[in-house]
């Protein structure tokens, strides 16, 4: 059975936790008619979600599977066009799913933020998906969707204008409320406890072509450090008299964006270079604390990579925020993000994307941008790219991405610049 012809257009696994019930409750104000069924541990559970739902949702299907039964998923992934996970850390929970839906040609997407797992679903599964048709699109959230689709946006506008290719290219964070999810946390504390205990993990950590799936093919540009700190004005005159950190999920983001362009043929350029930051002010302080932020960053991340396994986990427990736990409504309500994204072109041209969305970014606004990236995979396929494997958003679904947007409430534009 093809997956256009299955029963379910979308299963939403892990619809019991923290940012799988925002997903839920998204999907059932957004997704219209489409088919949609629930998937979790637990089946008490997943009723209790369901019943928080609006009317439509009410004959939702419910699905009990369970990462720990490969056999629970691959029936998951035979009744549904797509799935779409929050159970994480994915490399702890992930890796059976992508096989199910690789296996089946079931498109898939997550919201990882582990390089080390998207490098094990390539080596594992890139092929075996192309072959069966199925699209595993990795980082469908705040990370990696603000930094993949404004690069994507800059590539189809100097497209349109004709304008050369995209050249150094960097993202800066300019407005940011909000929290980290436990999720995000956890994720990130299983990099640090691979990357402390493999040193080929540590090695392929440090890449900037971590993503790539042959590294031979990419040109030489020199050191890419993500942990830098720079004057505004070494990105863009319009950031004149501003300083910038290095982003805490740049080391993630980047890879994404690089991957992207080697998806698409490397269609940025062949001289494509990708950064990103967050801009701290341009107070008198500023650059003290962008300078602070950047040894904080390097620090942690190079201690961290080697050390933490060292640490006692139930001091580690104690002092992080646990996996499905989340902020208040009127917290998450409150929370924004904006970012800009300029680059210069191979002809000289500049160019500018901003990106900006309403909703704490790691939860509420998440949930949007998996919701969507759900509903284009399932709802949108002939606006899809032709491309099948281990994936990225922009690479699989940017063009949809794009057109869903505004409709749900997020801003992309982008400006030609003096």
């Amino acid at each position: 059975m093809s997956a256009a012809q299955r029963e379910l257009d979308i299963v939403l696994y892990g619809a019991t936790g923290f940012v799988g019930k925002l997903t839920a409750e998204y999907l059932a104000r957004a997704a219209g008619d489409a088919r949609i069924a629930l998937a979790g541990r637990s089946q008490e559970k997943l009723l209790a979600v369901r019943d928080t739902l609006p009317a439509a949702a009410q004959s939702w299907p419910l699905i009990t599977a369970d990462a720990s039964q490969p056999s629970s998923l691959n029936a998951m992934a035979a009744r549904t066009q797509v799935v779409v996970t929050t159970v994480g850390p994915y490399i702890k929970y992930g890796l059976p799913l992508v096989a199910a839906c690789a296996a089946a040609g079931t498109d898939y997407a997550d919201l990882t933020g582990e390089p080390m797992f998207i490098r094990q679903s390539i080596d594992l599964h890139h092929k075996q998906a192309i072959d069966t048709g199925a699209r595993i699109v990795h980082s469908c959230g705040f990370d990696s969707i603000p930094s993949d689709l404004t690069v994507f946006a800059l590539y189809r506008r100097v497209q349109q204008d004709d304008a050369g290719q995209l050249g150094d290219t960097n993202l800066v964070v300019r407005k940011f409320a909000g929290g980290v999810s436990g999720g995000t946390v956890a994720s990130m504390l299983e990099v640090m406890h691979t990357a402390s205990t493999d040193p080929e993990a540590r090695r392929l950590m440090e890449d900037p072509y971590t993503l790539y799936d042959d590294r031979g093919a990419e040109p030489e540009l020199g050191a890419q450090p993500d942990m830098r700190w720079r004057r505004g004005a070494e990105i863009a005159p319009e950031l004149d008299g501003y300083w910038t950190a290095p982003f805490v999920m740049a080391s993630v983001n980047t890879r994404i964006v690089r991957r992207s362009n080697a998806l698409l043929d490397y269609g940025y350029g062949r001289r494509f270079e990708y950064g990103e930051q967050m801009s701290v002010g341009r107070s008198i302080a500023a650059p003290v604390a962008a300078a602070v932020a950047a040894a904080s960053n390097t620090a942690a991340m190079a201690l961290g990579t080697r050390f933490f396994h060292r640490l006692p986990s139930k001091l580690v427990e104690r002092v992080v925020p646990k996996p499905g736990t989340g902020p208040s409504e009127r917290v998450r309500e409150q929370g924004h993000y904006t970012v800009e994204t300029y680059t210069t072109t191979t002809t000289g041209a500049r160019y500018q994307a901003t990106m900006s969305q309403q909703g704490d970014p790691g939860y509420k606004a998440t949930s949007v941008l998996l919701g969507e990236s759900g509903l284009a995979l399932a709802l949108d396929r002939d606006r899809l790219s032709d491309l099948r494997g281990v994936l990225t958003p922009a690479a699989a679904m940017g063009d949809a991405l794009l057109s869903r947007f505004p409709a749900a409430g997020v801003s992309v534009r982008t400006d030609k610049l003096a």
